[in-house]
């Protein structure tokens, strides 16, 4: 039998972009219908048989897009993962379910040692179990002993590198993960130094490209970003400017310009616990953090919202949080910051043409609220309703 859809009357909504004239919404299978007055609506043939839900002084809004996550991380472990973790499968569909539920209706994961991910992207695409639509990197490429090479990925050279990458391939990931820099999590790390030099980043993003997948590039350290961004990787993750000074503190006008005229977008993965910077207020970190945050929005170079869920105390639903603490750390208005998460993040990630915005024919992923989230943003920790591919979804409480 051919679902006869829901038609939802009474909304205000911002389609990603702006505020619009229409004040009802068709949802039919898995794909918005229509948008427009609820008279006329009501009146299209094409629509009759649809259930009408009166959503008065509603809001919709496009679903949330979190455009770095780990399901395979435990966010309550303060260690890298060790051996098998198989354990983990349970806990990653819990997880993914507790995403949709709080509103996040797309992620990009961008890590795991074993296409676990990829076997739940599988599961939650067939409707086999819920949670958000997942766009997968597997298996970082990285150095023998660098950052997160307990995931497998190890590569001393660029022909090891491009085994690693035709790996994933095999496995049907979305896109490839490189680190670019050292990361915290790993032991003997240095997050300010690049682990791959410029030749070998433009041949793994070469090498990718010739699959059709783009390339996030995970950077701390300036030297790294300056190599990523020439390489021409779609992303950089984290974009954190370590320098000698620490987080934040050697920031190059020069390097943002590579980073502007490639095309690089940013992810900064802003996640719920950096509300400790705006708790101390006079602290260096903060000041050269939004600096550079200002300075590059200034340029152009646009922003794609991100928390890097899964790693120590930083958890997979908590992107509502996130929004409002980056929106305090950028001076970033409401809406602008929606956009980070839902139209501008959507382009970034290659897919404006499935979802990231409420019209005819894209994704019927949109969440209602009776705040206006435009004017606060703590609106979206009151959701009354979450679809994601046109499947209702119990939101999650705050």
């Amino acid at each position: 039998m051919a679902d006869p859809g829901v038609l939802l009357t009474g909304l205000k909504i911002w389609d990603g972009n702006a505020v619009l004239e229409a004040d009802a919404i068709a949802i039919r299978g898995p794909q918005l219908a229509a948008i427009g007055a609820r008279a006329d609506l009501q009146q299209d043939p094409d629509l009759a048989g649809c259930e009408t839900r009166d959503c008065s002084g509603q809001w919709a809004i496009p679903g949330l897009i979190d455009a770095h996550v780990h399901l395979e991380l435990n966010p309550d472990r303060g260690k890298p993962p060790e051996g098998a973790q198989d354990a983990q499968v349970p806990l990653m569909a819990e997880r993914a379910a507790q995403m949709v539920a709080a509103g996040i209706t797309t992620a990009r994961d961008l890590g795991g040692g074993a296409w676990r991910e990829l076997t739940l992207r599988d599961q939650i695409a067939a409707g086999a179990t819920p949670g958000p639509r997942l766009l997968c990197a597997g298996q970082p490429i990285t150095t023998p002993a660098g950052h997160c090479h307990f995931w497998g990925g190890g590569a001393s050279s660029i022909e090891e590198a491009h085994a690693v990458l035709d790996r994933q391939v095999r496995r049907g990931t979305d896109l490839i993960k490189v680190m670019a820099t050292g990361g915290r999590m790993t032991a003997g790390s240095d997050p300010g130094k690049a682990q791959f030099d410029l030749p070998t980043l433009r041949a793994i993003v070469d090498r990718a490209a010739r699959h059709n997948l783009t390339v996030a590039a995970h950077c701390h350290g300036t030297e790294g970003i300056a190599f990523a961004a020439e390489a021409g990787v779609r992303t950089i993750e984290h974009c954190s400017w370590v320098g000698k000074e620490g987080w934040a503190s050697d920031y190059q006008s020069d390097i943002a310009k590579v980073v502007l005229d490639r095309g690089v977008w940013i992810s900064p993965t802003v996640n719920r616990g950096w509300q400790r910077m705006l708790d101390a207020p006079k602290g260096v970190v903060l000041g050269r953090v939004r600096a550079a945050y200002q300075a590059m929005m200034t340029l152009g170079i646009p922003f794609i919202a991100s928390t890097d869920a899964g790693i120590p105390g930083v958890y997979h639903h908590e992107l509502r949080h996130a929004l409002r603490v980056f929106s305090e750390i950028a001076q970033l208005s409401p809406t602008a910051t929606l956009r980070t998460a839902t139209s501008q993040a959507a382009l970034g990630l290659g897919i404006a043409d499935r979802c990231g915005r409420l019209a005819p024919g894209l994704s019927a992923d949109l969440l209602l609220m009776h705040g206006d989230p435009t004017a606060d943003l703590s609106a979206l920790l009151d959701l009354s309703a979450v679809w994601a591919r046109g499947r209702e979804f119990d939101p999650i409480d705050r």
